[in-house]
C-alpha cells in the first residue's frame, strides 16, 4: 500500500469525510494547502452532505483528476476530453470493485438516521482505500 493510500485511510480514521480523505491525501501534488483541501472537499462527504448520491471518496478523485487534467482555456478540448477519460476509467474501476459509484447503493443504509450513520466509520474505511489505490495508479499515468 503506498503512502498516500495509507495517508487517505489515515485521515479518515482521525474522522474527516471519505471525499476529505482522499482529496487531501494528494492535494499537495498540486500546490494545495492541506487546510484548503480540507475545506474545498468537505461538503462532499456521504454522498454530497450526507445525501447519499455520489460516494464522497469518489468526488474526491474526480476533483484530483480536475487538477491534474482540467481544462483552463475554454476551447482546450484536449484537455477536456482527457479529463473526461481518466474520470470515466476511475469510475468504471471504482464500480468493478465495488458494484455502484452511489452512496446508498454501496452502505445499503439510510445515513439520516442517527442509527445508521456509525455505519459511515465502519463501512467507508473501504471505499477510501479503493478510491485512494484507483488515484495514485492513474496520477502515476
Amino acid at each position: 500500500m503506498g503512502d498516500r493510500v495509507k495517508e487517505a485511510i489515515e485521515l479518515f480514521e482521525k474522522g474527516f469525510s471519505c471525499s476529505q480523505s482522499v482529496f487531501t491525501a494528494y492535494s499537495d501534488l498540486f500546490g494545495l494547502d492541506k487546510d484548503i483541501a480540507l475545506k474545498l472537499s468537505n461538503g462532499f462527504g456521504g454522498g454530497i452532505a450526507r445525501r447519499q448520491e455520489i460516494c464522497g471518496a469518489v468526488t474526491g478523485a474526480v476533483m484530483l483528476i480536475g487538477l491534474k487534467e482540467g481544462k483552463i482555456i475554454p476551447s482546450d478540448t484536449v484537455a477536456h476530453e482527457k479529463t473526461y477519460e481518466m474520470i470515466n476509467c476511475f469510475c468504471q474501476k471504482f464500480i468493478e470493485k465495488n458494484n455502484s459509484l452511489n452512496c446508498s447503493e454501496l452502505l445499503g443504509c439510510d445515513l439520516a438516521l442517527a442509527s445508521e450513520k456509525r455505519l459511515f466509520a465502519t463501512m467507508c474505511k473501504g471505499y477510501v482505500q479503493d478510491a485512494a489505490e484507483i488515484i495514485n495508479n492513474l496520477l502515476d499515468e
